[in-house]
């Protein structure tokens, strides 16, 4: 059972993604919060698998608060989910620590999948998302010296794919693609898939 804590100012809005989401079997809403704060605080108290959190809450942010969760060592994976997507509330939430960043017209089946893929540590980007963030290309100058291979990999982990996954597209072990992704990281100066995904688009490795 994956359990999840839905973030937003609206109170239609929690109610209707919680029931959107406790309409599957494997999907159990533990509690909902209305700004960053109080989400901070209910993901520490009851220890959920995903927190769906909204970005511009009056009460205080979603990506303070994702910053907050990750400063406290939360284990929660973050899945935003929000109206906006400019290049800043892009990058920033990725950056902050969120597993991905969906628009709040994606589809119930959309969610539903984005969820079991941030728990099961994968990168998830809506296309408009991944868009936006293939603007942020920099010079080549400033690109930094992954291989082809390692490019390879990363644009797959862009594509929202799994290391196992990943493996069988290209022939190797999944150890191998996990080599690949700490030498990767290591480039990046990242910690993990979802801010090396962010990184490569913003240095146009990825565009």
């Amino acid at each position: 059972m994956i359990r999840v804590l839905v973030v937003d100012d609206h109170p239609v809005v929690r109610d209707g993604v919680s029931a959107t989401i406790s309409a599957d079997p494997g999907v159990e809403v533990v509690g909902q919060a209305s700004d960053g704060p109080q989400a901070v605080e209910m993901a520490a108290a009851l220890q959920p698998d995903v927190v769906i959190m909204d970005l511009r809450m009056p009460g205080g942010g979603g990506v303070d608060a994702v910053r907050a969760m990750k400063d406290r060592g939360l284990p929660a994976a973050v899945l935003v989910l929000t109206t906006f997507d400019t290049d800043s509330d892009t990058v920033a939430a990725i950056e902050a620590g969120a597993s991905g960043y969906l628009l709040k017209d994606s589809s119930a089946e959309t969610l539903l999948n984005a969820i079991r893929a941030t728990v099961a540590g994968e990168t998830v980007l809506s296309p408009a998302i991944a868009t936006r963030l293939a603007s942020h290309v920099r010079s080549p100058e400033t690109r930094a010296n992954l291989s082809a291979r390692e490019r390879e990999v990363l644009r797959l982990v862009a594509k929202g794919m799994a290391n196992r996954l990943i493996a069988r597209e290209l022939f190797v072990s999944e150890a191998t693609i996990k080599t690949h992704l700490t030498h990767i990281f290591e480039k990046l100066g990242v910690v993990d898939r979802a801010a090396a995904v962010a990184a490569a688009y913003e240095l146009g490795i990825l565009g």
